[in-house]
């Protein structure tokens, strides 16, 4: 028995309507192959999550009011109102299915059970069933229709995973049940080289490996969450975006082909720089003359992450002072005066002279895994800048990537840049 789990988003399940059209398309789905396994993930319908948070923060007060996700003041109870967006649709779509004739019943994960850690608000993934009630009624023909976006604790407590949460539950689900692929619906038809909003020669991928999708969506595309990705990589589940705004049948019948995100051993031809990614949300930290001695480094990013801010690109430097160092670092501009405030805070510790903010700075990504095997693409990237007059501020680079910050001003005219430079533009 194959078995085959579509995932759909907010906006696919935005009201009644839209329901019957995602009815339509697993009807389809299902009759296109006939015997096979269906699981169906829905998220709540678009709108519903923001207003229930805003119920839990008015009901609970000072401490959930405000708050940020997964900090003080998120319990069990805050999961408790904001998952239950998810179970209305669940039960929306089993009814939109019936009426069209499609056998099909909603799942909640504690029925299934879902286990997850006791990390409310931001909650992850134990362990699935594989082998329970969900499994026999998928593969005697039902359609399950399962609620994303949470779980259960060990002391059946729901939990919730986070702002597209649903995105890993659906992956997760799909590795449970040994799933042939799993299906992310959404309001695009797949991932493109950029966003097409900017440069609308960008092209719609067929393939693009794990690493390049990881990358890709921790480096600002919106497409996936960086979880689920992490956990298609590491469960080897192919995952296919494709658009759920098209004609019931266009998925199955390759119409409505989208991308498919698989192993880097199942892409033939091997793109240098696969897509450009950006991100506007940035701040450059720059601490001058921090003391040069073992451990402060580690003190420093570790008052930021005890805080709950991410850090991402990190450069350090001698300074001009013996015993000195400068360290540039870059964290979510939402962050930074939080940042500048510990910092200053521990200057006792780690006697730093200056300490500069920059806000209004982004981040432009190139992503490929042909960069593996391929000299000169650093250049390719700093010439198509330096063509336009764009000054980098801050470098950074992995195996399949490379990542500049500059003015964000200059984003749009960045991203067309490189773009074309590495030949990405449609023909």
């Amino acid at each position: 028995m194959t078995r085959l789990v579509m995932k759909f988003g907010g906006t696919s399940v935005g009201d009644v309507e839209r329901i019957r059209r995602v009815a339509r398309i697993v009807a389809a789905e299902r009759a296109s192959r006939p015997g096979r396994g269906l699981a169906v993930v829905v998220s709540a319908m678009s709108g519903e999550t923001d207003k229930l948070v805003k119920l839990a923060r008015d009901a609970g007060g000072e401490g959930l009011d405000g708050g940020t996700v997964g900090g003080p003041g998120f319990d069990d109870e805050y999961d408790v109102v904001v998952s239950t967006g998810e179970q209305v649709t669940t039960g929306l779509l089993a009814l939109a299915l019936r009426q069209i004739g499609v056998p099909a019943r909603s799942w909640q994960n504690w029925q299934i059970p879902v286990r997850s850690d006791a990390a409310h608000s931001k909650a992850r993934i134990d362990a699935i069933d594989e082998k329970g009630d969900l499994a026999r009624s998928i593969d005697a023909g039902e359609v399950a229709v399962i609620p994303g976006f949470q779980g259960v604790t060990a002391e059946g407590r729901i939990t919730t995973l986070g702002r597209g949460g649903s995105d890993t539950s659906a992956v997760g689900v799909a590795a449970a049940l040994k799933a042939e692929r799993c299906d992310i619906y959404t309001d695009v038809d797949g991932v493109y080289t950029t966003d097409p909003r900017i440069v609308p020669k960008a092209r719609r991928l067929e393939k693009i490996s794990y690493e390049e999708m990881l990358e890709m969506a921790s480096l600002g595309a919106k497409v996936l969450q960086t979880r689920s990705v992490e956990l298609a990589m590491a469960q080897r589940v192919p995952v296919r975006v494709l658009s759920s705004f098209i004609e019931p049948g266009e998925a199955s019948d390759g119409r409505n082909a989208g991308t498919i995100v698989c192993d880097e051993e199942e892409i033939v031809e091997k793109q240098i720089v696969s897509g450009v990614a950006y991100s506007r949300d940035e701040a450059k930290v720059s601490l001058i003359g921090v003391v040069d001695a073992p451990g402060v480094a580690a003190d420093i990013f570790g008052r930021l992450a005890d805080a709950g801010i991410n850090v991402d690109m990190i450069v350090q430097s001698q300074s001009r002072q013996e015993g000195k160092q400068n360290i540039v670092f870059t964290c979510p501009d939402r962050d930074a005066r939080r940042a500048q405030d510990i910092l200053e805070a521990a200057h006792e510790k780690i006697k730093t002279d200056e300490i500069h903010i920059k806000r209004d700075v982004a981040k432009v990504s190139v992503i490929g895994i042909g960069m593996k095997s391929q000299v000169g693409v650093a250049r390719t990237m700093f010439s198509a800048l330096a063509a336009k007059g764009i000054n980098i501020e801050v470098i950074a680079t992995s195996e399949i990537k490379i990542s500049v910050i500059i003015d964000s001003q200059y984003v749009e005219l960045a991203v067309r840049a490189l773009h074309t430079a590495y030949g990405l533009d449609a023909a």
